[in-house]
């Protein structure tokens, strides 16, 4: 707060100048961002081998199912592990921004699915307590999500030689979040395309967007760690 109250106030002229000058700095980012996602779109792709089998609602789903007769897919690695009994309350903050842009992403012939190792009805458990209503799955079964990097065996931990976000890291964590997404063509091979994590994901958090606008922003660097003040939407009451 005693930055904001010594923040400098100038007449309308001088703020419509000082706007100005900043707004060439996010045209500049916009085009940046432009020709970023024009690379990201030309990376060689992968074909994915392995047969992964997941639990849904509706049952066994392979993943050529997820995609639900469109040729592209995007899947969010929600951090639930199969022995937590609590999800990832970050996770829950990226999900709560899912719901309405499915819709969307249909009509542009791209399906969108989470998938977490937790048993399936844990996962149903809290998409109906949270309204959510993106596709969810299960992947408890299956190597998948070792696969694409976001979850990581106790050997693994213990010895601190794991790869998350394309270098070595060291982590407690059992599972970690990251989007993939994949492509399949009218054969029904599927590809992989892109995987993104870390601070990677920033972009897809509508929300925390919004905060990258107001003058605190994110507020979040006397925090003890980043996102401490996140909590499952309807905790927030409880938590003060």
């Amino acid at each position: 707060m005693a930055t904001l109250e010594k923040h400098p106030i100038v007449t309308p002229t001088a703020w419509l100048e000082a706007r100005k000058a900043l707004l060439e700095k996010e045209r500049a980012f916009t085009r940046a961002r432009d020709e970023l996602s024009r690379a990201r779109r030309e990376l060689p792709w992968e074909r994915v081998e392995k047969r992964y089998v997941f639990d849904g609602r509706r049952g066994e789903l392979t993943l050529g199912e997820l995609f639900e007769g469109r040729s592209q897919l995007v899947v969010y690695h929600f951090m639930f592990g199969p022995d937590s009994e609590t999800p990832c309350k970050s996770c829950c903050f990226w999900a709560d921004n899912f719901n309405g842009i499915v819709p969307h992403l249909n009509q542009r012939d791209v399906s969108f699915a989470a998938i977490s190792r937790a048993p399936l009805n844990r996962l149903l458990a809290l998409r109906e307590r949270l309204g959510w209503s993106f596709e969810w799955v299960s992947s408890g079964r299956t190597d998948f999500n070792f696969d694409y990097r976001v979850s990581f065996d106790e050997e693994g931990r213990a010895a601190g030689q794991l790869v998350y976000n394309y270098a070595p890291t060291k982590t407690t964590a059992s599972d970690l979040p990251g989007v993939s997404v994949f492509y399949r063509d009218a054969n029904g091979a599927v590809f992989h395309t892109y995987s993104c994590y870390a601070r990677g994901l920033d972009i897809l958090n509508t929300a925390y967007n919004y905060l990258d606008l107001v003058p605190k922003g994110r507020d979040e660097a006397e925090l003890p760690y980043t996102m401490a003040w996140v909590r499952i939407r309807d905790e927030y009451a409880s938590a003060g």
